[in-house]
């Protein structure tokens, strides 16, 4: 079957791996392909490179067969010398076989490939008939740029159009903007907002083509940083959609190019020390819960400490210098950044007018109408493919529902470009670092930056997300940079040539355009040396590749007489860009959609309240503290009402009553949020009460609309039958007693058994059910259960005295635990945000604190804080030094219920 297809390219293959049945298997093989007249060749089957792997390969196959080492015996290699050997060795163990050792070496010089031999092509749809690409682009540029700029187009920005469009052309890049538009276009035909982002999506083309929301005259980015002809590479552009709706984009992709001309690009999932420590300890013969002990244990030692497996292995009740221990330590660590998995690339697409496979290896992914190519986003570079990103972004459905809840309930017409630029009144709320659930800028680093920082342009917004990232932190450049901003040191530069580079960042590289262009003004390094070191950043945990390409940064800055600690400096820093780079482009997009949320919290947070609770899950914070945020900023809170609630949360018509009159809008609680509710189910219940009117009681509802009990249930616990007149207690029974249990020969039938005359739930139950049914707190704060015993305490303060407390006072706070940060350039800093029923307090735990109350903050979730406040730039934080847990109880007597229809 296989000679008339291969002809003499067929070869049957001997190898030798000194085991009993070595000869005899040869002399098979060597029959056979005698009596097909094949020829002979030496080929080894090579499992790892090195004989001292032979360990580490047995326990990846135990790993893969999901089994440990004692019950893989069968499968695991007999010896190893299923290894790469050098020459002289393969010639003594086939000294007897001279003609297939030859064979073997004519193969392997025949076996000779080079990326430049796949020749791609754009698709070509994206181009009428009768019209060439650059023509077709030109006509839609002009067009947009009309559209953009009604009245007329500013001559600034006719000239930056026309010298983009010239380098497009040159380059013959218009079919990749042609592309990335008809994409874009498809999805704001659907009404999907997105937002382009990457090295030329902030380029003035992509802003009159709409790909960008982002004026390039705003953001001030040179279109030559990202397609130049010294570089000759090709454009890259992001483009982030909505995430609940970019599987549209995706499948309007394949059915617009077909599944065998549009593919996903793989990613290679590697092991981490959490991955590594339970799939290498299954395989020794751990059991579950000691890896699951190990591996928290170890992931929370590890960033703080160098012998952290030594403390994690002691913390979880193992003995470090047992043998078996010892092995497990060595393969964890071997392990580490070893490919796991094969995985589909977060949003890369590879489009092609020719069939994909022609080019590159494909093959169906898991998920149902997919198709993955097997190379990842850095192979597909070296090749030259054409690849977008489509990515999901949160912020863009939450920014969407604003928009639309602006526009239907208070009559404004927005989107993302006619958001009212450089507002006041915005920027002071940022500065104060109110800035939970806006986009970028709402962790605990960032809201501590902003009161340091203060930006007050949009400039000032884009350094701000670029400048609490790893990069410029570990390469020490943030301080610098605020004290030269604030004017408390001068403006230098290491060499003349780069004040153009670094002047608009007072001479400190914060981005990653900046550091690639210091690489080639300071340390001579060509586009080519540049370009590598680009690559090498987001790999240098794998490749190893970067730290050779640093050393010679360093060198080269050197004997051009900038000072050592200045490039140590700057080799830190790209380092931390391999962390998480962020150029400025980046920045800048995501400044925009910061900007834009930022606009809408400050001066309509109830849509913005009722936008971000629609479209969970996202961002830092839970709906609880999204809901209490949007209290604390004047927005009433109606909960769950069977009667009242859409499936997702609205505003609604103010009431009459007698408080001050407000532009904002009580906000209901949607049923998106009722726990283990289908949209299906709910759609019954809205479509009755729209068609047939309000529910007259609990009978009504279920004849009408068929719920199922754990649904009734639910909703019970919710309190959104209170309309009925049922509190929660009473709801719960009034359902169950409509059903028997499920194991009654009765199922589903009325009983008339009465209810027990009981009193309405405690405040402690009215939290839990709160929590348990809707991911809120309706009737109130959970800190609430515990203010009678803390408030007598000595020394407390709550989150709005804390704000008036003197710098270097000792005090002690008290909250619930809603945000934990311990990021990797903290030095072993961990960050709390605690809530009480009044607002939010910032709590420091440094490294050794953390050690010393390492337990209590893993488990506890209400927390009692000790320490001394420190104040910096109107920013309050609380440096703790005891730290403990608060129980609750059943005894809270003082709590006024805040739930009202």
């Amino acid at each position: 079957l296989l000679l008339p297809r291969f002809k003499d390219a067929l070869f049957a293959s001997i190898a030798r791996y000194m085991l009993p049945d070595d000869e005899t298997r040869i002399s098979q093989t060597e029959e056979a392909a005698r009596n097909a007249h094949v020829p002979l060749v030496v080929a080894p089957f090579i499992y790892f490179h090195s004989r001292e792997r032979k360990e580490l390969a047995d326990v990846l196959t135990a790993i893969r067969d999901n089994l440990p080492l004692s019950k893989v015996q069968g499968r695991i290699l007999p010896n190893n010398l299923f290894t790469l050997l050098p020459p002289s060795v393969m010639v003594r163990i086939y000294h007897d076989y001279p003609d297939p050792l030859h064979n073997s070496t004519r193969i392997a010089k025949q076996c000779r490939f080079s990326l430049t031999e796949l020749q791609y092509h754009y698709p070509h749809e994206v181009v009428p008939e009768g019209i060439s690409s650059m023509q077709h682009l030109h006509h839609l540029t002009w067009e947009g740029a009309r559209n953009r700029y009604p009245k007329a187009v500013p001559p600034d920005v006719t000239a930056q159009l026309e010298r983009e469009l010239n380098l497009i052309e040159e380059l013959n890049y218009s079919n990749y903007f042609l592309t990335m538009h008809d994409i874009v276009r498809f999805a704001r035909s659907r009404n999907i907002l997105c937002q382009g982002r990457g090295s030329a999506a902030n380029s003035a083309v992509c802003y009159v083509l709409g790909i960008t929301s982002v004026d390039p005259a705003r953001s001030n980015l040179l279109f030559e940083r990202f397609i130049s002809r010294e570089r000759n590479e090709p454009p890259d552009i992001d483009v982030d959609f909505e995430h609940e709706r970019r599987e549209e984009v995706i499948q309007y992709i394949y059915q617009r190019y077909g599944r065998q001309r549009a593919s996903m690009v793989a990613e290679f999932i590697r092991y981490r020390t959490k991955s590594a420590i339970r799939d290498v300890g299954k395989a020794l013969g751990f059991s579950v819960p000691q890896l699951d002990r190990l591996a928290t244990m170890a992931s929370s030692y590890r960033r703080d400490h160098d012998n952290w497996w030594e403390r994690a292995v002691v913390r979880a009740g193992m003995e470090p210098e047992h043998p078996k221990l010892l092995a497990f330590q060595r393969l964890v660590k071997t392990v580490q950044g070893f490919p796991r998995h094969l995985s589909i690339h977060v949003g890369g697409f590879v489009i092609s007018d020719l069939p994909i496979h022609h080019l590159v290896p494909t093959e169906p992914a898991r998920m149902e109408g997919r198709t993955v190519i097997q190379w990842d986003k850095e192979d597909v570079e070296d090749a030259r493919l054409l690849k977008i990103d489509i990515l999901g972004l949160g912020m863009l459905s939450c920014l969407r529902r604003s928009f639309e809840i602006l526009r239907e309930d208070k009559a404004l017409d927005l989107e993302l470009a006619t958001v009212p630029a450089e507002d006041p009144a915005t920027y002071d709320m940022i500065t104060q670092g109110d800035t939970l659930g806006v986009f970028q800028i709402e962790s605990r680093a960032q809201m501590s930056m902003l009161p340091r920082l203060r930006p007050q342009t949009f400039y000032d917004l884009v350094v701000e997300i670029a400048i609490v990232r790893p990069g410029p932190i570990q390469g020490k450049m943030v301080h610098p940079y605020l004290r030269r901003r604030q004017g408390l040191e001068p403006v230098t530069y290491p060499l003349p040539e780069l004040e153009p580079v670094l002047a608009r960042t007072f001479g400190v590289p914060l981005f990653q355009e900046q550091v690639m262009q210091l690489a080639m003004v300071a340390a001579g390094f060509t586009p080519g040396e540049a370009d590598a070191l680009r690559r090498a950043m987001g790999t240098w945990r794998s490749n190893g590749k970067l730290e050779g390409l640093l050393s010679l940064l360093k060198k080269r800055m050197q004997d051009r007489g900038i000072r050592p600690k200045y490039a140590d400096q700057v080799a830190n820093q790209i380092k931390g860009f391999g962390e998480y780079g962020f150029p400025e482009s980046h920045a800048a997009s995501f400044a925009l959609l910061a900007y834009a949320s930022a606009w809408v919290k400050r001066h309509h947070p109830d849509a913005f309240a009722a936008a971000l609770l629609n479209s969970q899950p996202m961002g830092f914070y839970s709906p609880a503290t999204i809901v209490e945020d949007a209290r604390r900023h004047g927005v009433k809170v109606r909960p769950m009402s069977i009667q009242h609630s859409h499936w997702e949360s609205s505003l609604e018509s103010r009431a009459e009553t007698t408080e001050p009159p407000t532009d904002l809008k009580p906000l209901r609680i949607g049923f998106s949020l009722l726990r283990s509710a289908k949209r299906e189910a709910m759609e019954v219940v809205l479509k009755e009460r729209r068609n047939n009117g309000p529910f007259t009681g609990l009978d009504n509802l279920i004849r009408r609309t068929h719920l199922e009990r754990h649904l009734l249930l639910k909703l019970a616990l919710a309190g959104a039958l209170a309309d009925f007149g049922l509190e929660r207690r009473q709801a719960l029974w009034e359902v169950l007693r409509r059903w028997t249990t499920a194991d009654s020969l009765f199922f589903g039938q009325r009983t008339s058994k009465q209810p027990p005359s009981a009193d309405p739930m405690p405040p402690l139950q009215l939290v839990m059910a709160d929590l348990d049914a809707t991911r809120t707190y309706q009737a109130f704060h959970p800190f609430e259960l515990v203010k009678e015993q803390v408030e007598g305490r000595k020394g407390y303060v709550n989150s709005l005295q804390i704000q008036e407390t003197r710098n270097g006072r000792w005090v002690a706070t008290a909250g619930l635990v809603i945000v934990k940060q311990r990021p990797p350039t903290a030095r072993g800093v961990t960050f709390l945000t605690l809530e009480d029923h009044l607002g939010l307090i910032n709590v420091v735990v440094s490294a050794v604190q953390m050690e010393r109350h390492r337990q209590t903050l893993l488990e506890e979730a209400l927390l009692w804080v000790e320490g001394k406040v420190e104040t910096v730039n109107e920013l309050v934080n609380l440096q703790a030094t005891r730290i403990r847990g608060i129980t609750l109880t059943e005894n809270a007597t003082r709590i006024q219920h805040r739930s009202y229809r």
